[in-house]
């Protein structure tokens, strides 16, 4: 088996076994928000890479075994990172970096766009204090000096809005040729 084949069989295994969790304090499971994620980014015709970091953004919920309550408590899971770090083993930084970056592109939106508070989810909302806040102005500056910044913001507008219980989404194999292909992508850059 190729390592992109690999891959791709566990981002499978993780969905499969863990992905009916509950998203946080959503009214949608896991998979259902990648889905989601994924189905609303191919719907605005991102690149393959793209739709396959808009799919595994939230992978980092699936590597921990903290509960579903964990920011009501006051813990912030860090599952951008330790999904980041899983992936970057993987995939092509054009899936990585978007995924490490997600939460500071909310905190960046938050700090840039004075509507965009207000249109987060109340779980958004708990879990934004937790993760700093909106950005500083130094901060955002840092921000948009990443090459991957504005795939980021896309990324977290998806994932903002991949949150609908009603949402038909194809099923998680439709994805999983992108996500092949993606992982391709790094079997070449690793080699």
């Amino acid at each position: 088996m190729s390592p992109s084949q690999r891959a791709a069989e566990e981002v499978l295994r993780l969905f499969r076994e863990r992905g009916a969790s509950q998203y946080g304090g959503e009214a949608v499971s896991q998979i259902e928000h990648g889905l989601q994620a994924a189905t609303l980014a191919e719907r605005e015709g991102a690149t393959p890479t793209l739709i396959a970091a808009a799919l595994l953004h939230d992978l980092g919920h699936l590597l921990h075994d903290l509960d579903d309550d964990a920011p009501e408590r006051g813990v912030d899971d860090h599952h951008e990172d330790l999904g980041a770090r899983w992936l970057a083993k993987r995939f092509p930084p054009e899936v990585v970096v978007p995924v490490r970056l997600h939460v500071a592109a909310k905190r960046y939106l938050c700090a840039t766009e004075p509507d965009y508070f207000a249109g987060l989810s109340q779980p958004s909302v708990i879990s934004l204090k937790l993760q700093g806040g909106p950005m500083t102005e130094a901060e955002a500056r840092a921000f948009e000096a990443d090459p991957h910044h504005k795939a980021a913001v896309s990324l977290r507008r998806w994932d903002d809005t991949a949150k609908d219980p009603l949402m038909e989404t194809p099923p998680l194999e439709h994805f999983m040729a992108l996500v092949r292909m993606a992982a391709q992508s790094f079997d070449g850059v690793a080699s």
